[in-house]
This record gives C-alpha cells, structure tokens and sequence, in this order.
C-alpha cells in the first residue's frame, strides 16, 4: 500500500457525517424524513405503474430489501417515484445473488441457483420472465429503461466464480469482484435514472470498488463466526497476520494494520469518486447515496482504532435515515 493512501484514512480531514451540515438543512428535516414513502406508499405508486406481473412482486422486492440490505432500502426510497421500483428490482436482484454463498451447503446447488438466475435473465430480454417476483420486477425494469445486459450477466457470472470459500490473493482481486458486481450494479442504476456520461460512469467504478471493500470488511466477524476468513492475502502476509489471528479475534497491532490498510483503501476510492464531483451530472446522485453508509463506517472504525471486532461496529446507526435525507437535499455524494 502506497503511504499517501495508508494516512488518507486516519488524517483528520472532515468528511462523513462531520460535514453533512456545512449547509443549514431544512428547520423541519426531521418531519421530511419521517414523510419519506414507506412500504406501504411506494407500493401504491408503484403498483398503479407496474402493469401485468405477479401480484405483490414489488412489495416483496422491497421486504427482501428491507430485511436483507436495510440501507439500500433506505437509498430506494429516495430516488425519483418514476424510478424507484425499477432501482428496488435491481437491489433485490443483487440480494437474490449474494445470498446465495450464504445459504447453500454445497457448491453443486449455489451453481444450480445461478443457472437460475441465468436463465432468467435470458428470458426476461426473450419476454418471457420466469414467475418469480425479483424476476419479475427486473423484467419491469428492463422493459422500462431498456437496461444492458451485459451489465447484469457480469454479476451473475462474478458471483458464480465467488461461490468458492477462498480468500481473495489481493486487494486487486478483491477489487476486481467489487467492479463487476457493486459497480455494475451501479451502471445500470445510472441507466434507470436516465444518465449516461462518463464521469458518472468513472464515479460508479470508485464508489462500487469502495463498497465491496467495505462490504468484506463489514462481514468479517460474520464470517469469522462461520470458520472462514475472505480478507486479502496480499495485505495480511505484508503484516505476518494468518488466518488464524482473525479466527481467534486478534487484537493485536499488527490485525489491526491489515484492517488499516484495507480501509484505506476503501476511502481512497470514495475520495477519488469525489473528485469528479463537478462535472457528474446532478440526475445521478441518487445512484451514490450508497456513500453515506460507506462513510459513515469507515468514521467507525478509525475512531475504534480499526479493531474490526469492536461490538460498536454491529450497532445500526440511527441517524442513518436523516443523513441519506441530507445528502439527498444538498444533491452531494
């Protein structure tokens, strides 16, 4: 790791929660996030648009979303109406993918249930979608935006090759699975919103890297929980820290030097997402609220001094709702 990355990290520069309020937000934001559309609200406007499909397809994107990526329910809800079905199908494709890793016993049935997906995504641009409700919703949203499907193979196939319980050999690696799904996933985003420029495109590449780094890292525990470890090799050997020392939930400097350089590099790319800030057009800045968790995450762990296993990590933020309400008013990533 390069060093001016290593100090991007723990230098006191504001950002994250510290600087949502460089701006006065509205005296009532409080009443204008407890007003923002909950299940129930989306659900009307989005079935009065839906046409033909599975009944109740689209309440269950959002429930799948709700108890399985909460704040990516939460960036949802704050996307233009015309929009927001389309970004929960895509989310709940996502989550129908990655759960998989997590709920096979065997590698043999993680392949059969990405054949699935596989095919169907083959037959929603045949328009013939399979009936099932994320497929359904997806065919929605593809109809609606026709959305690239390249884009959406490029996940199936990224979490395909993942269904193996191996640690990524570098930070490279770990990157190159983060562009192809997290990153893709933000490519098509951008195409629901009707944005097509290349600066929000070199945005989405940083932000999607950002958050399959944040994603390993927030996972750990979990993961350690279960025997395994996913943490690149490349950063752990350069620290003489085994797979071992996060089994038995190390403390010890030289764990924490691994969590330090992996989150570094983590902020360098949300850093660099931000340096096209002026020049990415405002209609996509729905698709990178995402950065508000991200941050916010990486403000806790450098305040635990990057001890990954710090019980003050698995606490939900509370002011979560508020802050993607604030980024989305000030119409900043």
């Amino acid at each position: 790791m390069a060093a001016p990355r290593l100090s991007s990290v723990r230098s006191p520069r504001p950002f994250g929660l510290a600087g949502l309020f460089r701006r006065r937000p509205p005296r009532d934001v409080w009443d204008c996030v407890r007003r923002l559309p909950g299940p129930s609200a989306v659900r009307r406007s989005v079935a009065a648009a839906s046409g033909p499909g599975i009944p109740g397809s689209d309440h269950y994107c959002l429930e799948l979303l709700r108890k399985r990526d909460y704040e990516s329910y939460l960036c949802s809800l704050l996307f233009p109406a015309v929009c927001r079905s389309s970004v929960s199908a895509l989310r709940a494709f996502n989550v129908e993918l990655a759960q998989v890793k997590d709920s096979v016993s065997e590698k043999a049935i993680g392949l059969m249930r990405m054949q699935f997906w596989r095919k169907a995504v083959e037959d929603i641009y045949r328009d013939n979608p399979p009936h099932q409700p994320v497929a359904a919703e997806l065919w929605k949203a593809v109809k609606r935006h026709n959305l690239t499907r390249r884009w959406l193979m490029r996940i199936i196939d990224e979490r395909e090759k993942n269904l193996d319980d191996k640690a990524y050999r570098s930070i490279q690696e770990l990157e190159d699975y983060a562009e192809n799904t997290q990153s893709s996933l933000l490519y098509l985003t951008l195409e629901v919103l009707g944005v097509k420029d290349l600066h929000a495109d070199h945005a989405a590449s940083h932000i999607g890297k950002a958050q399959g780094i944040v994603t390993c890292l927030r996972a750990t525990p979990y993961h350690g929980s279960r025997r395994k470890v996913f943490l690149p090799m490349d950063v752990c050997v350069q620290h003489g820290v085994s797979q071992e020392d996060f089994l038995r939930r190390s403390h010890d400097k030289n764990v924490r030097d691994v969590i330090y350089d992996i989150a570094s590099q983590a902020h360098s790319h949300l850093k660099h997402a931000r340096s096209f800030h002026r020049s990415v057009p405002a209609e996509a800045f729905p698709a990178f609220l995402q950065t508000v968790p991200l941050e916010d995450y990486l403000k806790k762990i450098q305040r635990v001094d990057f001890d990954i296993f710090h019980p003050s990590l698995q606490q939900k933020n509370t002011l979560l709702p508020l802050s993607l309400y604030i980024q989305s008013w000030r119409k900043r990533y």
